[in-house]
């Protein structure tokens, strides 16, 4: 038995010759998109396999051994797919990237958001052989929470108790539109369904119909009948999931946000903040981070990698380095210190003036505060043109 590795497109990889060159089978697949009040339906898929080509491995063995100064790309590209098919079972996939809520805890960003921390991972040729990429990362997605609260952080408020006006719901058509939400009503059944819209009116004025001859039924009144399940917040729009033109009904109380959803909008200002300083990190921090995620991977028992004979180290790489010294710094003559040694890469301006300073024709200085007097701003204009003639420049 093979355990094959899939780049996620046409190629699949085996580390040996599988027991046939061609064969083709179905493969039968539930759709959970599909509509309310009818059974789960079943797609059925055609899958063919054929053999393509054999990777040539002796290339990558003459450059390992250094006997080759150019890594064959095919080769790497191979046993990187490898190194990514656990990581891609496991984890959200993005990119070259993968997150999970199990890295490291999410933190909320605001407005139903929250980061999740992930890694970066690629197989690379260096001077030392193949060596593993690994770097920490951090994205936005959508938080798993019932809609509801979702809605009143997207708002700013609670909305158990009034209607949403006109322009709150537009808010929520589009923080909502092509998310993917799960029911609750239904006891062990979470069918997941994608959202198309919002309907324009309440819960409690919406009727549909329930058969070919046009009768209708109130949307409260079926999910009573249907469920069990009494719509408690009724003065709120129904969720519409499915097509269009043939939308079915969903309280939004009877929903939940599905886990693993990447946010692909533009974040606001207070998001990006929030944002930063999750990815912010000290390179010790970083380091420790790496080498967790690393322990966490397991990669000495991933089974697709002992398939192909990859061992991987949990050590990070040691090398040889020296710190460059710091370049002497030439500055004007007329200035009382001529030349100057940055410390720990910093220095100041003080009692130097530069060789070639630039020349301001125009400059304006605008005072909006009302605390500050308009002759302490003058001042401030003068002495600021003042430093910047004696440090070099033409003001």
């Amino acid at each position: 038995m093979r355990l094959p590795a899939y780049d996620g497109r046409k190629s699949l990889y085996t580390a040996g010759a599988l027991p046939f060159d061609a064969r083709e089978f179905v493969v039968r697949l539930t759709d959970e998109d599909s509509g309310t009040g009818v059974p789960p339906r079943e797609r059925e898929y055609r899958v063919a396999i054929k053999f393509a080509a054999r990777a040539d491995l002796h290339h990558l063995r003459q450059f390992i051994a250094g006997r080759q100064a150019d890594a064959p790309q095919e080769a790497v590209q191979v046993l990187d797919i490898v190194l990514r098919e656990l990581a891609s079972q496991r984890y959200v996939a993005i990119g070259r990237s993968f997150y999970s809520p199990d890295i490291r805890r999410p933190q909320r960003l605001g407005d139903g958001l929250q980061s999740w921390c992930g890694f970066y991972q690629s197989l690379r040729p260096t001077q030392m052989g193949l060596s593993l990429n690994i770097d920490m990362s951090s994205t936005a997605f959508i938080e798993a929470l019932p809609v509801i609260d979702f809605v009143a952080q997207i708002l700013g408020k609670d909305v158990m108790s009034r209607p949403l006006s006109d322009a709150n719901r537009i808010k929520i058509k589009k923080a909502l539109r092509g998310v993917k939400v799960e029911v609750t009503h239904r006891e062990n059944v979470r069918r997941k369904y994608r959202i198309s819209g919002v309907t324009a009116q309440p819960t409690h004025e919406l009727i549909f119909p329930i058969d070919d001859q046009m009768n209708m039924k109130s949307v409260v009144e079926y999910f009573k009948e249907m469920y069990g399940f009494t719509i408690q917040q009724s003065h709120l729009p129904c969720l519409m999931v499915g097509n269009q033109k043939k939308a079915n009904y969903l309280p939004m109380e009877a929903c939940k946000i599905v886990e693993g959803q990447r946010y692909t909008k533009r974040l606001n200002e207070k998001q990006i903040t929030s944002l930063l300083k999750v990815t912010c990190q000290r390179p010790r921090e970083k380091e420790m981070d790496i080498l967790q995620t690393v322990h966490q991977n397991g990669y000495d028992q991933d089974p697709y990698a002992k398939e192909f004979g990859i061992n991987i180290s949990e050590k990070l790489t040691s090398v040889e380095a020296r710190v460059l010294p710091a370049p002497w710094l030439k500055y004007h003559d007329a200035g009382k210190e001529k030349e100057c040694l940055p410390q720990v890469g910093q220095w100041n301006m003080v009692n130097k003036k530069v060789i070639n300073g630039g020349k301001v024709s125009h400059w304006a200085c605008i005072n909006f505060s009302r605390s500050v007097q308009e002759t302490t701003a003058r001042g401030f204009c003068q002495e600021l043109a003042q430093m910047c003639q004696i440090s070099g420049m033409v003001v």
